[in-house]
């Protein structure tokens, strides 16, 4: 390829990923979310919403609907100083036993210490595939976004618009990729003192309590599924490359001979989010040298046999 050519396309996608990011739909809490329990634990301030940990419980929340794919986003604000024995979570997952599930879970520390992100990949129920990381700001101190992308090539977890982790479709190796369970978005607060923070060894000082996580700018853009749909209703409804319907980046358009054509119905099916572009790929190669902590795939002390899905990641 000519340097000219390669620059083309390095423009385009970065022209593309903009385009895509400012197609996000944002709403208030209220529009999107409602609490899940313990609501004497849940406070409005505005804009902002913030749950609370005490010694008596925790607090969560989660979406009114469900959604095949798409990309969810909130603006976080950890707890701030000693949150040892915390854990701050930020998820989508499906129901039932057999269920998928895509977490952030924000691992509190003791005052000085960092907050490290774990994030884990449930498929049919099955687990362990935990990675962590550092990150590269005090995440107690300002409001920094948490995104989850999902289509049917690839799940990405970005913080900031970074990528810091990425799980491929491989089924043609065999290996299984969650595409036929709608998911619920959801994020809670929780006393996890027997692991969170330093394998267990440190403890929750409920001293400190209440501690409160908080959070601004909502936003899901995903194929909201009903539940009175069937799953392969919702499949093809959701999956499908081109059509007719509403959607976001839907509709129709004539060429020169006057033949009508569909575009894209959804945005993340272009063919430009199946995997990350040159620059969110060196981005992803930057966290992993200087901020990973912990990857399943390297332990084999848990995995003698390198799982599957490990081989030849982006």
């Amino acid at each position: 390829m000519t340097r000219h050519g390669f620059v083309k396309i390095l423009i385009l996608s970065l022209v593309l990923s903009t385009v895509f990011v400012t197609l996000v739909k944002s709403a208030k809490f209220d529009e999107l979310f409602e609490p899940s329990w313990s609501l004497d634990h849940v406070v409005y301030e505005g804009e902002q919403l913030k749950l609370k940990l005490d010694h008596s419980s925790g607090a969560g929340f989660g979406s009114k609907s469900k959604y095949l794919f798409g990309k969810t986003t909130v603006q976080i604000k950890l707890v701030e100083g000693d949150s040892a024995g915390t854990v701050t979570a930020f998820y989508m997952s499906s129901d039932g036993p057999k269920h998928n599930e895509f977490d952030f879970e924000f691992l509190g520390n003791t005052t000085g210490e960092p907050y490290l992100v774990q994030t884990n990949i449930y498929i049919n129920g099955v687990g362990n595939r935990e990675e962590r990381q550092s990150l590269w700001f005090d995440p107690s101190k300002e409001f920094h976004s948490y995104s989850i992308l999902w289509n049917q090539h690839q799940v990405v977890f970005l913080v900031d618009e970074t990528p810091i982790r990425v799980y491929s479709n491989k089924e043609k190796r065999g290996v299984p990729f969650p595409k036929d369970q709608p998911m619920g978005v959801y994020s809670s607060i929780w006393n996890a003192d027997d692991w969170a923070t330093q394998g267990g060894r440190v403890k929750t000082d409920w001293t400190h309590a209440p501690f409160v996580s908080s959070y601004k700018g909502f936003e899901i853009d995903g194929c909201e599924c009903s539940i009175t749909t069937t799953a392969d209703q919702n499949q093809k409804k959701c999956s499908s490359a081109t059509s007719s319907g509403s959607g976001s980046g839907s509709g129709s358009s004539s060429t020169s001979s006057g033949v009508t054509t569909q575009k894209a119905k959804y945005w993340w099916d272009e063919p430009i989010m199946s995997e990350l572009n040159m620059h969110q790929h060196h981005q992803l190669l930057w966290v992993r040298a200087n901020h990973q902590i912990y990857d399943y795939c390297t332990d084999k002390t848990r995995f003698p046999v390198t799982p599957l899905e490990c081989e030849h990641r982006p």
